[in-house]
């Protein structure tokens, strides 16, 4: 059974810094492109970040917005992806979700993605 597991969201001022962090389990994870998605209230799911598998060249993609403020890494070891943000806007408040792909070729778009975690609150206000 595959599963995706966040952790790491909360409640923090504006200039705040958070990291996400995501266990995967039941699909070949090291093999796997990893992405972070988020989704503000009544908007469209949108991509953030991803990490492609060790052996790709060129690893990681950023959403524009991101700004050189996130920053993404996996451990292969636990199964697990990280998003260090720094820097929050409150535009970043979302609920943030982690993403896993059958492919290894990192992508931006939601139809690369097979499997989808519960998802964990971002909230950025003064």
């Amino acid at each position: 059974q595959v599963r995706l597991i966040e952790s790491g969201g909360g409640s923090v001022q504006p200039g705040s810094s958070l990291r996400l962090s995501c266990v995967a389990s039941g699909f070949s994870f090291e093999d796997s492109a990893m992405g972070w998605f988020r989704q503000a209230p009544g908007k469209e799911r949108e991509f953030v970040a991803v990490i492609a598998p060790i052996w790709i060249r060129d690893r990681t993609t950023y959403a524009d917005f991101v700004k050189g403020r996130f920053t993404i890494s996996r451990d292969d070891h636990n199964n697990a992806v990280y998003l260090q943000m720094n820097n929050l806007e409150p535009e970043d408040m979302a609920v943030y979700y982690c993403a896993g792909s059958r492919l290894s070729v990192p992508r931006s778009s939601r139809d690369n993605y097979h499997y989808w975690g519960q998802g964990t609150q971002v909230t950025v206000s003064s």
